[in-house]
């Protein structure tokens, strides 16, 4: 749950509070210098499709989601994230439907939904496709009209000792995690669901407004109901993932991104900001590569639809996690404009006659990245090439296995060179991506194309 942006100071004061401070204040050489947490294999090299379960089927349910678990599965989805499946506030709420984020009940499924037992069968199907489910946990702030208002201690409060509301988020109440017993009452709803429905982790929404130490103690309680359990932080602050948390959000990455798809700016603002990241996080680090999400216009509406494909290409391509957010995988625009969460908006499934190269891409683009280690976790190597306006072109290579990527992030086409080692590289095909007669170091890509390339060893090449 992102903050909107705010006007003055008060913009300053969200921004730090979610651990986006400017990367200036960001850097903590200690945090740097150490290892980050050693993740669960079925993340670092898995695919994140994110669900909005009252948009996502016709019947808006978690039956709706349990009925597309096999398209999920063709799609070389391996982790499917529920948004919160909880009964959703209706006092001070925002819209006709109210958000998701503003939670009743943490321990009960919002009767829209479904059922518990809905549920079960859900992550159940799940496990059966060797997927895994993970809930989002809003472990910040309730409804007004929470369950957790019996507890008025558990909330914080302004001068006048009443309860408040975080910045503009006035459909919420702000929780007080200098009370020991909300601590407690809050560790035990995230056990809960991990023992009851034998869930594998959580996306924890907001996670830089709570203290660092809660999700550290969280997590050793965590670990010992599941072991391989896995904690996702919508926050950019460093210190979550020395141990607490396994993965982080990329937004700095996804803001370049819009600056040089959106106003022009130059290609070379991705490697820029993809180092500076690097820096200042514990070594090994992951975070979720988005180009798309339920805090944004969607992708198609703020690139274009060629514009889209080629921002995937670069988010699957680089060291990190994607994420599919539900309906990408068929150009969906149905929830560009605001406020798509507070609003009843389904997803327009007729990929069929409707961008159908949409669903091929990310099929094949995913099923690539599973099948070879060195485009999950292995080294990124940025080249130069003729034409870093418009162009990023970057190795991704581990000690078995080497690709060169190249991804136009412009509506101009490119015919130029990258500076590489010479080698036999052999295309790998994207669908619809137009292929040259020439290779490399010389490289043509069509406007918005992305194009793949592994080097061949010499074992391959007898």
């Amino acid at each position: 749950m992102k903050p909107r942006l705010l006007q003055g100071s008060c913009l300053a004061a969200v921004v730090l509070a979610l651990g986006i401070q400017p990367l200036a204040q960001q850097g903590d050489p200690a945090i740097a210098s150490q290892a980050a947490r050693t993740s669960p294999q079925w993340l670092k090299s898995g695919v994140v499709y994110q669900v909005f379960v009252r948009s996502f089927s016709p019947t808006g349910d978690l039956n709706g989601v349990t009925g597309r678990l096999d398209d999920l599965h063709a799609l070389n989805v391996n982790i499917v994230w529920l948004m919160p499946i909880h009964p959703d506030g209706q006092v001070k709420k925002k819209g006709s439907l109210g958000s998701p984020y503003a939670v009743r009940d943490y321990y009960a499924i919002d009767p829209a939904l479904g059922t518990k037992a809905d549920l079960r069968r859900l992550v159940q199907e799940a496990h059966q496709r060797q997927m895994k489910v993970i809930l989002d946990m809003v472990a910040n702030h309730t409804a007004w009209d929470s369950v957790m208002m019996a507890h008025p201690e558990f909330y914080r409060k302004d001068q006048e000792g009443r309860i408040t509301s975080p910045y503009d988020w006035t459909d919420v109440a702000a929780l007080d995690y200098g009370n020991t017993n909300l601590r407690r009452y809050m560790t035990d709803v995230l056990l809960y669901w991990v023992k009851e429905f034998d869930i594998d982790g959580y996306r924890c929404d907001a996670a830089g407004e709570v203290p660092t130490d809660f999700w550290e103690q969280a997590r050793k309680e965590l670990e010992q109901a599941k072991p391989d359990i896995m904690l996702m932080a919508e926050a950019q602050k460093p210190e979550l993932l020395k141990s607490a948390f396994d993965i982080d959000y990329a937004w700095p990455l996804m803001h370049a991104l819009d600056d040089v798809v959106m106003n022009g700016g130059p290609a070379t603002e991705i490697r820029d900001m993809f180092e500076q990241q690097k820096g200042l996080f514990p070594k090994g680090a992951l975070h979720l590569h988005m180009s798309d999400d339920h805090d944004e216009l969607r992708a198609t509406t703020r690139y274009g639809y060629p514009g889209a494909i080629a921002a995937s290409a670069l988010m699957f391509t680089l060291d990190g996690v994607p994420l599919i957010y539900n309906g990408m995988e068929v150009g969906d625009s149905t929830q560009s404009r605001a406020p798509a969460l507070f609003e009843p908006q389904k997803i327009v499934w007729a990929a069929d006659d409707w961008h159908p190269e949409f669903h091929m891409f990310y099929a094949a683009v995913a099923e690539l990245r599973e099948q070879h280690p060195a485009l999950q976790q292995g080294e990124t190597m940025w080249l130069h090439n003729s034409d870093e306006q418009h162009v990023v072109t970057y190795l991704r290579r581990s000690s078995t296995e080497e690709f060169l990527i190249a991804v136009n992030l412009s509506n101009t086409p490119f015919r130029g060179t990258v500076e590489v080692e010479a080698g036999d590289w052999k295309e790998i095909p994207l669908p619809n991506a137009a292929r040259a007669t020439v290779g490399i170091p010389f490289v043509s890509l069509n406007s918005f194309g992305a194009r793949i390339f592994q080097r061949q060893s010499r074992q391959d090449q007898r």
